[in-house]
């Protein structure tokens, strides 16, 4: 999957009280040195349900064989991931 393309071909699907699309509006801005607070993932608590991943308004979770992999050049350490994690499995902690 690359920056351009929507996760899991959610293209055009309106979720309620959700994004109408994949995430991701960085378009290739590095927004990683802005962040003070980073995700740290708990791969043993994740689910899998990638609700982090679609959630997240820079692109920077992708879907692993783990479970979400960040890259942190694009993540500006909103929050949104762990907001939306249902079981808790990320936790912002400071840089």
């Amino acid at each position: 999957m690359s920056r351009e393309e929507p996760p899991f071909g959610i293209k055009g699907l309106v979720l309620r009280g959700g994004p109408l699309g994949g995430g991701g509006v960085s378009g290739g801005m590095y927004v990683g040195d802005w962040k003070i607070f980073s995700p740290k993932i708990d791969y043993e608590r994740c689910t899998k349900c990638w609700l982090c991943v679609t959630y997240c308004p820079e692109a920077a979770l992708s879907k692993g064989e783990r479970g979400p992999e960040l890259d942190p050049r694009f993540c500006k350490g909103c929050g949104i991931c762990g907001n939306e994690c249902p079981v808790e499995a990320i936790e912002m902690v400071r840089e």
